[in-house]
């Protein structure tokens, strides 16, 4: 089991940044590849971002490419998504999910994940 816990989101101009994170605990939860997801009211969860256990391959969707970076410190058993000139329709309900990983693979879909996080609402304003 994997308890995963989001912080960070919160109101930003456009423009602005934000740095989220996403702390995990529970058994092995260095191994776990993770993924960022957004949902925004009336539109399906996508993921934004994704990486492999080691933190050797990352994946972005286009709507993110460039200005978002997704990391991991599995010391601290804790994943990052760092944002960029946020836009408004950056705005939605962000979660994070993990998933035991044996092998370096991307998961980029909402069930390849069975562990998620309660969600932080990142709000953009223009």
């Amino acid at each position: 089991q994997v308890k995963l816990v989001e912080s960070g989101g919160g109101l930003v101009q456009a423009g602005g940044s934000l740095r989220l994170s996403c702390a995990a605990s529970g058994s092995s939860a260095s191994n776990n590849a993770m993924g960022w997801f957004r949902q925004a009211p009336g539109k399906e969860r996508e993921c934004v971002a994704a990486i492999t256990w080691d933190g050797g391959v990352t994946y972005y969707a286009d709507s993110v490419k460039g200005r978002s970076t997704i990391s991991r410190d599995n010391a601290k058993n804790t994943v990052y998504l760092q944002m960029n000139s946020l836009k408004p329709e950056d705005t939605a309900v962000y979660y994070c999910a993990a998933r035991t990983a044996g092998t370096g693979s991307i998961y980029k879909y909402q069930y390849q994940y069975p562990y998620w996080g309660q969600g932080t609402q990142v709000t953009v304003s223009s």
